[in-house]
């Protein structure tokens, strides 16, 4: 049996209105991996009836060690990785299968795409936002994911190309949505960043945030965008503000370092 030329591989949780688009977006690929963390609804018989492998896990070691199970999990040469909320365009999936069918000596191991990202129903088109070139597509053998609990990455060796064509991001289509995603966020970024040697506090947390929204809305020009751009802006702040708040909530909950441990202990 040949060695599929390109995996698509994907995390999910409850993800029964989003799966069936995104993997019709990528149908052009030759294997389809999911890792789903319990779903309660049908997201994983949705995606097996499309076709794809579905790994199901019980724990959550983050978003960084449960891509690194689904690429762990693929065959193919080359690894598309996506999210249910991204959808690839037409013009990105010619431009990804010109990729993958050139020989690997030809071109680069790894491709950045470049991700439009839509909030609450409106595109992004300035900010932190825009441009945003995000790492997915890469031979297998030349990657893996980042550890990190939240705002994971790929680690790609040898050159990193370009593709044209846009990756959709439907994130966030209502500002309950966004809501909680920040909690989430702010939570697994403060453990993580506590768990990395660094402290919050008010006074962190007030300056970082302002930070936040300067470069956001006005040295990156989110106020393009308008009322959208703004509400990001205040967004991507917010969002800071508590993460560095929760870090300091978390380091007084930690147990208080005496030093090495006496032998009569």
């Amino acid at each position: 049996m040949p060695v599929p030329t390109l995996s698509v591989i994907l995390i999910t949780k409850n993800e029964s209105a989003s799966i069936d688009a995104c993997l019709a977006s990528v149908a052009f690929a030759d294997e389809w991996i999911v890792v789903d963390s319990a779903s309660t609804d049908d997201t994983c018989e949705r995606a097996r009836a499309f076709g794809a492998t579905v790994l199901s896990t019980n724990d959550w070691p983050g978003f960084g060690a449960q891509k690194q199970r689904a690429l762990d999990r693929a065959s193919g040469r080359w690894v598309l990785a996506i999210d249910a909320d991204e959808r690839v365009t037409p013009e990105l999936a010619a431009s990804i299968r010109r990729a993958v069918a050139a020989e690997a000596s030809v071109g680069p191991g790894a491709y950045e795409l470049s991700r439009l990202s839509s909030f609450c129903g409106r595109w992004i088109r300035h900010g932190d936002w825009h441009p945003d070139r995000v790492l997915r597509l890469f031979r297998r053998d030349r990657g893996r994911f980042s550890a990190d609990r939240v705002h994971e990455h790929v680690i790609a060796e040898g050159a990193v190309g370009r593709l044209d064509g846009e990756l959709l991001h439907l994130t966030m289509p209502t500002l309950d949505d966004a809501l909680a995603k920040m909690n989430r966020y702010s939570s697994e970024g403060a453990a993580q960043a506590l768990a990395a040697g660094k402290r919050g506090g008010v006074a962190a947390a007030l300056a970082h945030a302002a930070w936040a929204f300067v470069r956001c809305y006005g040295l990156r020009r989110g106020f393009l965008d308008g009322a959208a751009g703004f509400t990001v802006a205040a967004y991507i702040a917010d969002g800071t503000f508590w993460r560095y708040r929760k870090m300091a909530e978390l380091a007084r909950s930690l147990p208080i370092d005496v030093g090495p441990a006496s032998p009569l202990q």
